[in-house]
């Protein structure tokens, strides 16, 4: 294991007295109040894990919240870092790492996008089907994400699992809430996208837009994760809508879907 991974599994187990979370969440911009459905929660600031950055943008609080919730023992990131904040894509999965290290076997990643399809207006929730990389970066590359046997030539065809999604779509079912699968596209900010690069992302099959996930999906996937996504769509994409797009709309609409997106996501984790 590496020394930091190391550093940062004990200065947060020192904290748990014992509990060993198996259910790993990241919550996106504005999606961080999730974390107060956290029962008996452990709260570690991430300035006191080794090697964890400080989330700097609005709408991420930079902690990690450990507890239960329906039974399931959790350990959610309330914010997380971004490569546009000037850190790394492997400082970016860095927490996903240590996710791994400390027991966590599934991972759930949370994210506000930009609607590309139609089908995915502001307001809906889109269920993570796969996505395409257009960040022009990757925190697998060289080798400290391989002491533990990591496979450097990773198979991605199952990067958000099947078996997830149809637990994801059930809970979705029986609470009676829209998710509709969409495929997410990452590039890296921090500046939103021209209207003729999103047509560009439309031709190529995104039906969302963000600047997250991806990097932290692909770390959970070489450390053996099983990952489901949800994307909150926030606003419409550049040129999809004649509105300017701004920050405070992003988090102004998390705050409106709130309470829907934490049911899903709380009956989901509870079926697994």
């Amino acid at each position: 294991m590496h020394p930091e991974v190391a550093a940062a599994k004990a200065a947060i187990e020192s904290k748990l007295g014992g509990r060993k979370p198996t259910v790993g969440i990241v919550l996106g911009a504005g999606l961080g109040p999730f974390a107060d459905r956290v029962e008996n929660p452990v709260r570690i600031p991430y300035g006191n894990i080794p090697g964890f950055k400080p989330a700097v943008v609005a709408g991420h609080t930079g902690q990690l919240v450990v507890g239960a919730m329906r039974g399931k023992a959790v350990a959610a990131l309330q914010g997380r870092t971004h490569l546009y904040d000037g850190y790394t894509a492997a400082e970016v999965a860095f927490p996903i790492r240590v996710l791994d290290a400390i027991g966590v076997k599934i991972l759930l990643v949370t994210c506000a996008a930009g609607g590309i399809n139609s089908q995915h207006r502001p307001g809906s929730l889109m269920m993570l089907e796969d996505h395409i990389n257009f960040m022009g970066v990757n925190p697998l590359i060289g080798n400290a994400q391989q002491e533990n046997g990591g496979v450097r030539f990773l198979d991605m065809s199952q990067a958000y699992s099947s078996r997830l999604r149809e637990k994801l779509g059930d809970a979705a079912e029986r609470l009676k809430i829209d998710l509709r699968p969409g495929v997410y596209v990452a590039v890296t900010g921090p500046n939103h996208e021209t209207p003729s690069e999103v047509k560009a992302f439309g031709w190529l099959g995104a039906d969302a837009i963000g600047m997250s996930v991806v990097p932290e999906v692909l770390m959970a996937r070489q450390a053996g994760l099983e990952v489901a996504g949800l994307a909150l769509i926030t606003n419409w994409a550049a040129g999809i809508s004649v509105r300017r797009l701004a920050h405070e709309e992003v988090l102004q609409t998390a705050r409106t879907a709130m309470e829907s997106l934490s049911k899903l996501m709380e009956e989901f984790i509870g079926s697994l």
